[in-house]
């Protein structure tokens, strides 16, 4: 849960006030704390940690038999790293619902079947603060600032070999994917893991360790929020592609 009464940790520079703007006297309305970074740097983990709703952007994985799913460069794995394998507008419509009427319903992904296997109710009531996160919620974090929907928007970071151990040990016990596929994938994230943290930063996130993570989700959940989006954003076309699942 939540210490509402922290500051965040981290350098000053870092959690300058400036970041933040102060809630009026008006009821406070819903806001997102979008919680990135790469897979099995433990999003999933740290947002349960907090006690606040959770929304899983993974689950707006399109499914397997999508055509417009792109292709691993030199291989025939499908790049479930790329943000084009995932339906952003879907993504940002249900964080919109939720910030606007505190429920919304969400599609239920398998990832070992990359398929859809039916619809749930998401309900928040009206919660202040939620959480979404997953690997490619950097990628809206332009979207949700001029939707007016964001408080925070941050990335996790980790030691590669660290993400690298905890993800595969993660995705074997889940049997997300075959071995040879899970090896090749894990392999690639963790020689791109540094350049992947670089492009969402680049993208809006804050890149941090899961304490100052809370922190900031504290400040947050006390009502602060982002002021203005962050300069020098890369676009898809030019940037590294980001990893599939937490």
């Amino acid at each position: 849960m939540l210490d509402t009464n922290s500051t965040s940790r981290g350098s000053p520079a870092r959690v300058d006030a400036s970041h933040f703007c102060p809630v009026s006297s008006q009821p406070i309305p819903t806001r997102v704390v979008l919680l990135a970074g790469p897979s099995g740097s433990g999003k999933s983990s740290l947002a349960a940690r907090t006690g606040l709703p959770v929304l899983r952007l993974d689950d707006f994985y399109k499914e397997g038999n999508d055509p417009t799913l792109p292709v691993v460069t030199g291989s025939t794995d499908i790049d479930w790293d790329s943000v084009l394998s995932w339906d952003a507008d879907a993504a940002v419509a249900a964080v919109a619902e939720l910030c606007r009427t505190g429920r919304t319903h969400v599609p239920v992904y398998d990832i070992a079947t990359s398929s859809r296997s039916g619809v749930e109710a998401l309900d928040i009531a009206r919660t202040p603060l939620f959480v979404a996160e997953g690997i490619f919620a950097a990628d809206i974090v332009d979207r949700c600032q001029e939707l007016g929907l964001l408080a925070d928007a941050l990335c996790l970071r980790g030691r590669p070999s660290t993400t690298f151990r905890r993800r595969l040990v993660r995705d074997l016990r889940e049997g997300r994917k075959s071995v040879p596929f899970l090896l090749r994938r894990g392999w690639r994230l963790m020689r791109a893991e540094r350049r992947i943290v670089a492009r969402q930063t680049a993208l809006g996130a804050y890149p941090c360790g899961k304490a100052e993570a809370l922190g900031r989700l504290a400040a947050a959940a006390a009502g602060r929020c982002r002021r203005a989006p962050v300069e020098g954003r890369l676009t898809e076309q030019g940037a590294a592609p980001g990893p599939a699942g937490d």
